[in-house]
């Protein structure tokens, strides 16, 4: 999957804006001290300072990295890093004052004093924060991403504890995996046992698995086969920096987890910039599509009712990113009871294995005919399929943060239980109303391991010009049907 890759200022725009926030208030206290009053802007030299101030508060927390592991900074850590933040905003003030050669202007009292307030302000709303987020960090069970840690017996309660009260990335603990003993359904320092040496792998493929932490004693070989599976479908592996692996061509850096220094693997890594740039255009495109989909419904609506009584949108459970279940959305293109012919349909399905379902004319589909002499008659269903139009409201699963524009197709639950490791690669990321495959002769395409081959070329090349890309042959894709017909 993909890593997210720390940036201190983008990642802590909370630290940033409350840092500004103590600023300002230290230069208006500093300056009513100095001068009786808070009215700062009735002189114009102060108001260019307050702009000069903004500016050079700014490069110094991007440049210097200020924020840069602030939730796991202690006591003593955090005072030295807000001296030496304060300092080195001093100096490019006063650097800046002698340089336009107007430092006469200015109350040198101001300047200092505006110092000192700052550092106390600074540091003490530094703590306050952080204290407020470790709390609501403790409170919600469900973090952002799930971690199972991987250990032995007489480790587990140390790495369990260490994990439980120093959980700085907000992980979800989806359990621990007791590699020498059969502790499954116990608990240590809170968290369950929920797998062992024979069935971790398991465990990991049919739950919603992020991460995994391996942790093992120094004295014992690494299980380089154990790691090689995990990353095989497609989990980031952190391991203890004294058991590092060979990448085999994986995305490979240190870290920290928890008080570990840890060596992380996983298929591809993108930047907090890179997420927050896909992020934006999944809203700007979720919001797009679901105003086209509003219009589709006044269209579609009447049609799919008159010609097929029912409901007019259909739901279904798919798994999302890493076995996380959703609720997809679409256009109903098919009878209600769709699901139920599936099975008895199965044995002209064109995928091998049954890990998807394809089938040339399909009878489940609405108006679609085989006639006497063995045309195909194509019905409204078929319309809104050939068209595409019955994925419009997806963009509602876009907005609601399960799926993206461009990812990989989310399979049912019946086809993912029957996925095999290499399979699950595929949902290492969120899923996507069009992807690689899709635009690479999806109607072409007959065996699955194609599209496990080219969804993981997709994730291990991935970047926002790819994504653009697809996006643009699909809109081709689509319009160069609507020209064959």
């Amino acid at each position: 999957m993909y890593k997210k890759r720390s940036q201190g200022w983008i990642k802590h725009l909370d630290f940033m804006l409350l840092d500004l926030a103590c600023l300002y208030a230290a230069f208006i206290l500093a300056y009513a001290v100095r001068r009786g009053t808070f009215s700062f802007w009735a002189e114009d030299v102060y108001r260019s300072f307050a702009i000069v101030l903004f500016l050079s508060d700014m490069a110094v927390m991007i440049i210097f990295n200020s924020f840069k592991n602030v939730l796991k900074r202690g006591y003593y850590r955090e005072l030295s890093m807000t001296i030496k933040h304060t300092c080195l905003l001093e100096a490019v003030v006063i650097i800046y004052l002698f340089t336009i050669q107007e430092s006469v202007a200015y109350s040198r009292f101001i300047i200092y004093l505006m110092g000192i307030l700052y550092l106390f302000f600074g540091y003490t709303a530094r703590l306050m924060w952080k204290k407020r987020l470790t709390k609501i960090m403790r409170s919600k069970s469900a973090g952002r991403r799930s971690l199972l840690i991987v250990t032995m017996e007489r480790m587990a309660k140390e790495v369990a504890e260490n994990i439980s009260i120093h959980n700085y990335e907000q992980f979800q603990l989806a359990g621990l995996a007791v590699m020498d003993a059969d502790l499954r359904g116990k608990t240590i320092a809170g968290i369950e046992v929920v797998a062992g040496a024979d069935d971790v792998v398991e465990c990991i493929c049919r739950g919603w698995i992020d991460e995994v932490l391996l942790y093992m004693p120094q004295d014992l070989v690494c299980p380089k086969d154990l790691m090689e599976k995990f990353l095989q479908m497609g989990i980031v592996v952190h391991t203890v920096l004294f058991q590092a692996l060979d990448n085999n061509g994986q995305k490979q850096f240190v870290e920290r987890i928890s008080n570990y220094t840890v060596l992380t693997n996983s298929i591809n890594c993108a930047t907090p910039t890179q997420l927050f740039l896909k992020r934006s255009m999944d809203i700007v495109g979720g919001l797009l599509g679901s105003i086209v989909t509003c219009i589709l419904i006044l269209a579609l609506a009447p049609f799919i009712y008159i010609l097929s009584p029912g409901p007019v949108f259909f739901k279904q459970e798919r798994v999302g990113k890493n076995g996380k279940h959703f609720q997809m959305y679409k256009f109903r293109s098919m009878y209600p009871d769709a699901d139920a012919l599936k099975a008895e349909l199965m044995e002209k399905n064109r995928v091998r294995d049954g890990f998807m379902f394809k089938m040339e004319n399909d009878p489940r589909i609405i108006g679609c005919k085989i006639l006497p002499d063995g045309t195909v008659k194509k019905g409204f269903g078929n319309f809104i399929r050939d068209f595409s139009l019955d994925e419009f409201p997806q963009f509602f699963n876009v907005l609601k943060g399960d799926m993206s524009l461009v990812g990989t197709r989310p399979p049912t639950v019946d086809e993912w239980e029957k996925y095999e490791l290499h399979h699950r690669a595929r949902l290492a990321i969120r899923p996507g109303i069009t992807g690689l495959w899709q635009v690479n002769g999806r109607s072409g395409i007959t065996d699955f391991e194609d599209v496990v081959k080219l969804d993981t070329q997709y994730i291990a090349g991935w970047s926002m010009g790819l994504d653009c890309k697809i996006l643009l042959k699909t809109i081709k894709v689509v319009l160069g049907k609507r020209g064959a017909m």
